[in-house]
């Protein structure tokens, strides 16, 4: 089953001189209205013009999650404010969000890749679609939500938390494709149980899930569960949202969608750009988005490209499920979370020590977050209350600054492990 099969199978030849054509185009943009750019490739000697096609992609610069946090909000945008309309944000490092813009055309191309990306997981115009992914500043629950209009399906705009009510209206409204966190899923499976729902209630065939890390382990856990087809899709803010590379129904790797995407696998190290199949970190270019087109962004992503036919017939590379990252975020229930977050927070907030560990965890198949944090000597021994209230503070400013429930737990000067070099900051248990 194809969204739009002339794109999705257009031959490899074909493809490429695609992708030439547009990068030269987006390259010529970048240069003549983002300041940034401009500045970098002058730096590297180049012109736009010295880029003839593809091939010379690895002469540019590259792009960074701390190049749109240098220049927030609006700095990389490559068209006026007046043309936007539509503006998103991830969460930072520094309690600044990570800022994207859309045009008018680049949410129908959005919208057109999120369908493309719900067809390969089984959605059609007859589907009812439960959005169970964050509504708001998050890209998920609006890029799923547009992709899933552009099919014709019927859509359930739930957005997440509020299980019950989640699983009532599945079973009222006939919910055949639910969108959320694959560690969502399980939790809602574990609810229907609770709940005495049998599984012949419910209607539900597909489910489409992305976010976070997830292994084989958990998609079998899944489908085992809640008697579906789990479909993982991957996708970052920063390049367009979901909708950047999907499964399709034969499982074997997720397919990044090369009209619109050039992707490479490059040594973290050095920057090199590395053969096919081989592991290193995935950059991304655009190369038809017109309100923030990022060439070579780096997205701290571990993974590989395998270029050989799928089963399924679609000739877009297919890139594995990601292994890690090369940076120190971590993603707990969708939200991204980077240790100088909680740092910040403590640092505000005073009468601790600067010493703090975050232990992940997932309990119920929920992701869970625990945050250890010291305190003063002359904190520790004080009153139970003052202790309380600490804790009760902590808590709230980590909630206001992450959108994240965390549990925190005051623990006794030198409990925490100390490090001669990087200091270890994050226990993630969770067998990912």
């Amino acid at each position: 089953m194809y969204w739009d099969k002339t794109n999705e199978c257009m031959p490899r030849e074909q493809l490429a001189e695609l992708q030439s054509r547009r990068l030269i185009e987006t390259v010529q943009r970048v240069y003549h209205n983002v300041p940034y750019y401009r500045q970098r490739m002058q730096e590297l000697g180049i012109m736009p013009e010295d880029i003839k096609g593809a091939e010379d992609l690895h002469k540019l610069p590259f792009t960074t999650k701390q190049d749109l946090r240098d220049y927030y909000p609006y700095g990389l945008f490559a068209v006026p404010l007046s043309e936007i309309v539509r503006i998103h944000a991830s969460s930072g490092t520094t309690g600044k969000p990570t800022v994207v813009g859309y045009t008018r055309k680049d949410i129908v191309t959005w919208s057109e890749l999120m369908a493309r990306t719900l067809v390969c997981g089984g959605t059609h115009k007859d589907s009812v679609i439960q959005i169970a992914y964050g509504y708001g500043l998050f890209t998920g629950g609006l890029g799923a939500h547009y992709g899933a209009e552009r099919i014709g399906a019927s859509v359930i705009p739930v957005s997440g938390g509020n299980t019950k009510r989640q699983i009532m209206l599945m079973k009222d409204f006939g919910t055949t494709v639910l969108a959320c966190t694959p560690s969502y899923a399980l939790y809602i499976a574990e609810t229907i149980e609770e709940m005495g729902i049998k599984r012949e209630e419910l209607k539900l065939e597909y489910g489409i899930f992305g976010a976070e890390p997830w292994s084989e382990a958990m998609r079998k856990e899944i489908e085992e569960k809640m008697q579906i087809s789990a479909i993982d899709i991957y996708g970052l803010s920063e390049v367009i949202g979901p909708g950047v590379a999907s499964e399709c129904q034969c499982k074997v790797g997720l397919h990044i969608f090369e009209d619109h995407f050039i992707p490479e696998i490059i040594d973290p190290e050095t920057g090199e750009v590395l053969p096919p199949g081989q592991e290193g970190e995935l950059v991304f270019t655009t190369i038809t988005k017109e309100g923030l087109p990022v060439i070579r962004y780096r997205t701290r992503d571990i993974s590989s490209l395998n270029y050989d036919l799928c089963p399924c017939g679609r000739t877009h590379v297919r890139m594995n499920k990601v292994l890690g990252r090369t940076d120190d975020m971590i993603i707990i229930r969708g939200v991204n979370v980077f240790p100088s977050q909680i740092e910040s927070v403590l640092m505000e907030i005073g009468d601790t020590e600067p010493h703090y560990l975050l232990v992940v965890d997932r309990i119920g198949n929920l992701d869970s977050l625990e945050v250890w944090v010291e305190v003063s000597n002359k904190l520790f021994s004080d009153e139970v209350r003052k202790l309380e209230d600490l804790r009760q503070r902590i808590t709230r400013e980590i909630q206001g600054t992450l959108g994240l429930t965390a549990k925190v737990k005051l623990v006794e000067p030198k409990t925490i492990e100390r490090s001669e070099g990087k200091a270890k900051r994050i226990i993630d248990r969770r067998k990912l």
